[in-house]
């Protein structure tokens, strides 16, 4: 059996979440207390007081998922799970791959919220507000969507961001093309083509400043080689190397992130159980619509942190 630990991105915050797991488990209390002193202000209270608005800003987003996610490790580990042990490889979704890197231990708990911190505030003032958009395109194949952002593209920046899977593609850049590109692709037969409600065009070229800001960043970091090997969102190849993986960090700032592939790589280590650790239930939605032979699970709560440990041992 294969065990994978995936990490969930933006869009899977919610006020409230990782509270019943800091009230239930000191260890994960732990690790919102180390967040809150790297970023020298209290996050946790954003993250489980709300208001819904402050918690939605990237900067606040990125590092509120990783400790979500951390703490649920924690949790874990506390009742002696290993990851080393029982994983196979570990994942996660764009911000969701530094908290499977500091969950392999390539990075600390305070070394992955000052990341985030200082991804998110590149990632926001890469492109003033309004300049950028991104738009979700249901139902219709890659090529279409490909050739749609390459006609948009002649005169301007729109790029495919994401593949999510499932019929999902999301594009990104410059947000005149980005809604030609859209209109295009609801011609060519796409069942749904959504803007969305976001502060930055991610993962497109346009997000080049943020890039450097990464590898300046992750130039001065400690790091050390990770327990388990993470899947990159670039490559969607298992990688273990210190400094080729935040290459590829940097890379994924203005690059796409491979998600389908990255899900059909695992299907086809079979027979493989997907854990998605953290907020929400986003990635693991996504894998039942990708391969409905792969098993998944959710370790957010209390509760699924007892049965983990159940079913993993």
């Amino acid at each position: 059996m294969t065990i994978v630990f995936t990490f969930p991105g933006q869009g899977s915050q919610a006020v409230g979440m990782g509270r019943d797991l800091a009230e239930a488990f000191p260890e994960a209390k732990a690790v919102f207390d180390e967040v809150d002193e790297a970023l020298g202000e209290k996050l946790s209270k954003i993250i489980w007081e709300g208001p819904e608005d402050a918690l939605t800003l990237t900067a606040n987003a990125q590092p509120a998922l990783m400790a979500v996610s951390l703490a649920a490790l924690r949790a874990l580990e506390a009742r002696g799970f290993s990851l080393k042990d029982k994983v196979s490889y570990v994942a996660g979704h764009s911000l969701g791959e530094y908290s499977a890197l500091a969950a392999a231990g390539m990075f600390s708990v305070a070394d992955t919220a000052r990341l985030l911190r200082i991804r998110g505030n590149a990632m926001q003032a890469a492109v003033p507000v309004g300049e950028g958009a991104m738009a979700a395109i249901l139902g219709l194949d890659q090529d279409s969507v490909e050739a749609a952002c390459a006609e948009a593209s002649e005169s301007s920046t729109c790029q495919i961001a994401n593949d999510n899977g499932g019929g999902q593609l999301v594009i990104s850049g410059a947000r005149a093309a980005v809604e030609h590109a859209a209109k295009r692709c609801t011609e060519m037969g796409a069942k749904r083509a959504l803007m969305l409600s976001v502060s930055a065009p991610f993962h497109s070229a346009l997000m080049a400043p943020a890039a450097d800001a990464m590898r300046e960043a992750l130039a001065k970091v400690t790091k050390t080689h990770p327990s388990v090997p993470v899947v990159s969102n670039v490559s969607v190849q298992p990688l273990s190397d210190p400094e080729l993986i935040a290459t590829r960090l940097v890379e994924q700032v203005t690059g796409r992130v491979r998600w389908r592939e990255t899900v059909e790589w695992f299907g086809a280590r079979a027979p493989v159980t997907l854990y998605e650790v953290g907020a929400g239930k986003v990635l693991s939605g996504l894998a039942r619509r990708i391969d409905r032979e792969i098993a998944t699970a959710n370790i957010g709560t209390p509760a699924d942190v007892e049965a983990a440990l159940a079913a993993l041992g």
